[in-house]
């Protein structure tokens, strides 16, 4: 049973450590932008600050995940990550979310992000690396879908039955429930997470230096050909944040019907992650990732000339529940491409770290630009050229799978699991 709790507790933390910076831009977008002011520009710029600080906070926090246990780690940084949600509910200016993207970008990665994927991989053993990864981003995506939904009715208690005609005090009242039960949320699970995660069988030596595992990992070939895999992937999750958007704008729902709908979507994410898992065991992680490079590129396409009017709501809505689950699958398997090219299991941390500096820096980089596309050309025209633009970036998805698979065939940068 403690091995189930683990996982279980890893999973909530996994999503909720997310919840604030994240969650209330994908799910509520349109509400969000009202509330605050912000155009799409603007919303996509305190990402890029919240990018800047987790790029700052990847590679040494990972080296720290290798020399502490993951129950303290993750529990602050929950906590942390909670306080800064009462701030939120304030609505602050421009200025004061500014900060709190830049506190975020520390409080969710520093102490966090390495433990949480060290944790993951040591529970997923020598031969369920796929399921475990697996696991953690299907459950990660019930969570999600879940604590939304819940979160979409406290929205919808505070508008107008015909969420159109609410009135600026009615979408600021709901949309601040939103924040302080994502808030409350983190908080509890914080909480929890120092109980359901057992303490380490072998005390940590808090003593030893963790940053030569940096300078091991920078040499390997193997890590860099990861990391780029996982900023084509990492583009196409980001996009998921525009979805709601997407459906005000160009399907015509109204902003609570796009947020019940963009919650009940990430209910493809457990299907998508734990099947590409199992496949990624039985067959082989890179290859996965390849072909649903292959497939997102085909959806992307297909969305960037599809139009409602001209194709019908039900082909696009069939490309959009392909495009979920073919994001949910990559996310799903391409940490398991760390037991797969025999990354060595105690650096693993500081790989983590190395691959996520890199591999994330869509943080920083995709918001702004997606952002200064939709507002360039708004409504369909702007979304048309964003899925074109996807469409491109799996392409190069794919040729850095092919170097991948190279490096693995020449044995050029892979070491011996220890």
């Amino acid at each position: 049973m403690s091995r189930y709790l683990y996982i279980a507790a890893l999973i909530i933390a996994g999503e909720m450590i997310f919840g604030l910076p994240f969650h209330t831009a994908r799910f509520f977008r349109p509400t969000m932008l009202e509330v605050f002011g912000f155009t799409n520009t603007q919303l996509g710029d305190l990402f890029a600050l919240y990018g800047v600080t987790a790029m700052l906070s990847y590679f040494p926090g990972g080296a720290i995940a290798d020399h502490f246990s993951a129950r303290g780690l993750l529990s602050a940084s929950l906590i942390t990550t909670a306080i800064g949600g009462l701030f939120m509910a304030t609505i602050p200016g421009a200025g004061g979310m500014a900060v709190l993207y830049a506190f975020w970008g520390f409080t969710t990665i520093f102490l966090f992000w390495g433990a949480l994927i060290r944790a993951t991989r040591e529970w997923g053993g020598e031969s369920e690396q796929g399921v475990a990864f697996g696991l953690l981003e299907g459950g990660r995506g019930i969570v999600a879908a879940v604590v939304a939904g819940l979160l979409v009715a406290v929205l919808a208690f505070h508008m107008p039955e015909d969420a159109t005609l609410a009135t600026d005090e009615e979408r600021r009242r709901g949309f601040q429930g939103v924040i302080l039960g994502y808030s409350l949320v983190a908080f509890l699970t914080g909480v929890l997470t120092w109980f359901l995660i057992p303490p380490p069988d072998k005390e940590p030596d808090h003593r030893g230096n963790p940053f030569p595992n940096m300078a091991a990992v920078i040499h390997l070939p193997v890590v860099w050909a990861q990391a780029a895999i996982i900023v084509c992937a990492y583009c196409t999750y980001k996009a998921v944040d525009y979805y709601s958007l997407y459906l005000v704008q160009v399907m015509g729902l109204d902003e609570v019907e796009a947020a019940r709908l963009a919650s009940w979507g990430a209910y493809i994410r457990p299907v998508g992650a734990i099947v590409a898992g199992l496949i990624a065991d039985r067959f082989n992680a890179a290859n996965a990732i390849g072909v649903t490079f292959g497939i997102l590129a085909a959806t992307y396409l297909a969305l960037s000339m599809l139009l409602p009017e001209t194709a019908g709501q039900a082909i696009i809505y069939a490309n959009l529940a392909v495009g979920l689950f073919a994001v949910f699958a990559l996310r799903g398997i391409y940490f398991a491409l760390l037991q797969e090219t025999r990354t060595p299991r105690h650096i693993t941390g500081a790989a983590v770290g190395l691959v996520s500096v890199v591999g994330y820096t869509p943080e920083i980089f995709f918001a702004p630009i997606a952002g200064r596309i939709l507002d360039a050309n708004p409504g369909a025209v702007g979304f048309q050229d964003l899925f074109a633009l996807l469409a491109g970036i799996m392409v190069v998805g794919i040729m850095f799978v092919g170097w991948l698979v190279w490096l693995k065939r020449n044995n050029s940068a892979s070491a011996p699991v220890s």
